[in-house]
């Protein structure tokens, strides 16, 4: 069973979200998503500044076994990306939900957030 923090925001394409202080939401891939690439062995990140729509291809994450676009989960603005994974793609791995982050992105509206899923709807998603 796959690790889902119950105070995370989740995507279908396996993206979870986390509010920040500033207001602003991190991403990440999920441990569900982590475990069925493998070793990732490469990680390709938006630019800051960038503007990214909701269920836009905004990145790459590469494993032995195979290739994964990465989808903005809202629209906005990445305001952060995780340098640490040019070098350490790993940490996604090992610390999906800690280290292993992908990019803060500030979201246009934040009414779209509700859109996502619960801990509990994602469950139920992978489950499936």
């Amino acid at each position: 069973m796959s690790d889902i923090p119950k105070d995370l925001v989740y995507t279908e394409s396996h993206e979870w979200l986390e509010e920040q202080d500033d207001g602003n939401w991190r991403v990440g891939i999920t441990d569900h998503a982590q475990s069925q690439l493998g070793e990732l062995v490469y990680v390709e990140l938006p630019e800051v500044d960038a503007e990214i729509g909701s269920g836009d291809a905004c990145g790459v994450v590469e494993s032995v076994k195979a290739a994964s676009d990465i989808y903005a989960p809202i629209t906005g603005t990445i305001v952060a990306v995780n340098e640490s994974l040019t070098d350490e793609p790993d940490l996604i791995n090992t610390d999906c939900y800690g280290d292993g982050w992908l990019f803060d992105i500030k979201p246009d509206d934040s009414e779209q957030l509700e859109a996502l899923l619960s801990a509990d709807d994602y469950a139920d998603l992978t489950s499936e």
